[in-house]
């Protein structure tokens, strides 16, 4: 099993900045990709980001530019510098990872086999 811990998620106005991290501990070194997604009640999850052990990344088309996806594999720690926020990035984001490096894609993120239990990020007008 893989446990994912996330942390950094709060409050900012639009415009602001957030970096959130996510811990990996127990088998982290089966790992081969991770990725964020982020889902708003009542609506489906969505991929945010995914980057692999070889430090591949992909973005959603609306955070292209913004957020930037990084990972310490020594550290088994995923990041998400989340730049220029907007109201409508506002939902809970959730670190989730994968063995399969065939599953690189960020629409694959939400749908990844480990995920922790969220981080909320909400962003005023």
């Amino acid at each position: 099993q893989v446990q994912l811990v996330e942390s950094g998620g709060g409050s900012v106005q639009a415009g602001g900045s957030l970096r959130l991290s996510c811990a990996a501990s127990g088998y982290a070194y089966s790992i081969y990709c991770m990725g964020w997604f982020r889902q708003v009640p009542g609506k489906e999850r969505g991929g945010v980001a995914g980057i692999d052990n070889d430090g591949n990344a992909n973005y959603t088309d609306s955070v292209k530019g913004r957020f930037t996806i990084s990972k310490d594999n020594a550290k088994n720690t995923l990041y998400l510098e989340m730049n220029s926020l907007k109201v409508e990035d506002t939902a809970m984001y959730y670190c989730a990872a994968d063995w399969d490096r065939l599953r690189l894609w960020v629409g694959y993120v939400p749908f990844y086999n480990y995920r922790g239990q969220g981080t909320q990020v909400t962003v005023s007008s």
